[in-house]
């Protein structure tokens, strides 16, 4: 069984922002638990700039993006090494591995890193992901580690993800007064009207881009839990046969293929859009498979290559999905409203929102 496991800041973090290393530590013994029962875990952890912090007195007041380049490119070190220290008194090989945004963004980068993390797991090394804070800017940054998390499950293809915070999931309401926690969600079941806007103090997430995550891939057939990281025993209780935890539960649906489950996650990477008509939303919304074709599209916006990524827009302009193009934006507005040409958008390399 492959697991991701999320770690979030707030899990890892005192009340003043420092590293909790008696946590860390406990959340190590349940990996290492696991590692040797055969399971394959791969960590997304905050807590580099908690680390930072917890070492450092800046000489000057620092703005927010210098203070997480400072805090990060030093905490890196550190938290990596509490990493390793805790996972060599098991007798567990851990191992690093930074990313950017960008690096999702191309097909060939996104293969790479994939078969860097496989040639690990092969070895029995733990991988411990973590968002390069040193170098990524605020424009191509990912909107947290839950977006991290979720885009590392999808490509390593894993059959749990399991995202770690401070709560024990979603309640429908405020839980201080009384909201019910929602143990389970089924796939299309919607329930953002439950969903808090609010962030945490540490991270730069919230419960609304966990459930987003969550729910898109539970949707491409990972199973997705939502619990609290500090209970003890978390994740070796949820990875049991009858975990006994409060939490909540994605169900996931059937497994996408390994391009889609890309696709699903590249809205962000999108070069241009393609507006499409009332007759080719038809088309797509019905039950039957369907590519998206030049006859279906009303106008193109932006400039982009043969293979990258779109925005497919609806009639409305809201945002029907993403897709990889076959020919370049100049071919594309050619054949444009034209019948009998070939597809712009394949369905094998295209994603609608559910």
């Amino acid at each position: 069984m492959r697991i991701v496991v999320k770690i979030g800041s707030q899990v890892l973090s005192r009340p003043d922002g420092t590293l909790d290393i008696t946590r860390m530590s406990a959340l190590v013994d349940q990996v290492a638990e696991l590692h040797k029962k055969g399971m394959q875990v791969i960590l997304v952890s905050s807590g580099a700039v908690a680390s930072g912090r917890s070492e450092l007195q800046p000489s000057r007041k620092l703005d927010q993006v210098e203070q997480r380049q400072l805090y990060s490119a030093v905490g890196q070190a550190i938290l990596i090494n509490r990493y390793y220290d805790l996972f060599r008194d098991h007798g567990i090989v851990c191992g690093q591995v930074l990313t950017t945004k960008e690096n999702f963004s191309d097909r060939r980068h996104y293969l790479n890193q994939k078969s860097c993390m496989e040639v690990m797991l092969e070895n029995g090394v733990v991988p411990i992901i973590n968002e390069n804070d040193t170098v990524s800017v605020t424009e191509l940054m990912f909107t947290d580690n839950d977006e991290l998390s979720g885009l590392i499950a999808s490509m390593m293809d894993a059959q749990l993800l399991i995202m770690l915070s401070n709560v024990d999931g979603i309640y429908q309401g405020d839980p201080a007064s009384g909201a019910a926690l929602i143990r389970e969600i089924q796939p299309g079941q919607d329930i953002s009207a439950y969903i808090s806007k609010s962030k945490s103090s540490f991270g730069r997430g919230g419960m609304r881009s966990k459930y987003s995550i969550a729910a898109k891939v539970a949707e491409e057939g990972i199973a997705v839990v939502i619990a609290n990281g500090r209970r003890e025993g978390i994740i070796t209780d949820l990875v049991s046969a009858a975990p006994k935890s409060p939490c909540t539960r994605f169900v996931a649906e059937k497994k996408s293929s390994a391009v889609k489950k890309w696709i699903a996650h590249s809205e962000g990477f999108a070069k241009g859009e393609l507006h499409i008509n009332e007759g080719c939303l038809a088309a797509l919304s019905s039950s039957q498979a369907r590519s998206l074709l030049p006859v279906g599209i009303d106008h193109i916006e932006g400039e982009f290559e043969k293979g990258d990524i779109v925005r497919i827009v609806s009639p409305d302009g809201s945002l029907l999905g993403v897709g990889k193009v076959c020919c370049d934006s100049e071919s594309a507005r050619r054949n444009l409203g034209k019948k009998g040409q070939k597809a712009l958008v394949h369905y094998d390399y295209l994603y609608l929102e559910s």
